[in-house]
């Protein structure tokens, strides 16, 4: 099974780091969060990967392009351009980038892509900024139970500020940290799709989280699977220094690879 990231977006709500990179290259401790991401799908044993790049599409393709020699120290004989990696560290992944296009919408990146997943029974699919302890391989057998074309996450969504209780006298009672939304959930960004979903795609100009999924979920095509752990998009500098917080305190649940 393969998983087709998307990867290309602008990233403008955290435009102090996305100015200089795209989205999903920014760093997370020192790997960007891509690499992140797709150390968990690897973990459940999926380890081919179709980038949908578009901003600075370059920055990626030459990420993965120069993969070993950003992560090992490696030496150069500039006459005869012969390169030697030092104690390389490969990872067993198979990783194919498209530039779908600059100003594509998040559907039309996934239609763009279809040549490289047409022929599978079913693909994962997610966003390039967001990490989670999901179950993959729990998720993959959900969707292969119920038979239908579309598999959504839903979460519920991390809370950005603290709650005050407040009496009918305006005195405050008591202090609630960081709670949890209203109890409805939100998509998480984790799919399970039949590659036949493009057929909801009209072109570039699509949405995937509007008509696509409405009218899946209209067809009775769309599912639900309720994560109820670790979840955390990363969309402002916040987001990143808690998430680089967590690696520092050994709290980091997506990173089932160090346990």
């Amino acid at each position: 099974m393969k998983a087709v990231i998307l990867a290309g977006g602008l990233g403008t709500r955290i435009s102090e780091e996305s100015a200089s990179k795209p989205k999903p290259m920014i760093l997370i401790d020192d790997k960007p969060i891509i690499w992140h991401l797709m150390k968990l799908y690897s973990e459940y044993g999926i380890n081919e990967f179709v980038i949908c790049g578009g901003y600075k599409f370059n920055d990626i393709a030459n990420y993965f392009l120069n993969y070993q020699k950003n992560l090992e120290s490696f030496t150069v004989s500039l006459g005869s351009n012969e390169l030697e990696i030092h104690q390389s560290h490969e990872e067993n992944w198979k990783v194919t980038v498209v530039n779908t296009g600059l100003n594509t919408m998040t559907g039309g990146r996934l239609k763009r892509v279809l040549p490289f997943i047409k022929d599978e029974k079913a693909f994962c699919f997610t966003y390039g900024d967001g990490l989670s302890d999901i179950n993959i391989k729990k998720l993959i057998d959900f969707h292969y139970e119920h038979g239908k074309m579309a598999t959504m996450s839903a979460v519920y969504p991390p809370a950005r500020f603290g709650a005050v209780k407040i009496d009918s006298n305006n005195s405050i009672l008591s202090f609630t940290e960081k709670p949890l939304g209203d109890g409805g959930r939100i998509n998480g960004g984790f799919f399970i799709l039949s590659p036949k979903v493009v057929n909801y795609i009209k072109d570039d100009t699509t949405i995937w989280e509007k008509d696509p999924l409405e009218n899946l979920a209209t067809d009775f095509e769309l599912k639900a699977y309720k994560h109820d752990g670790f979840w955390q998009p990363m969309d402002t500098l916040k987001d990143k220094r808690d998430l680089e917080d967590r690696i520092k305190t050994n709290n980091a649940p997506w990173m089932k690879w160090r346990n």
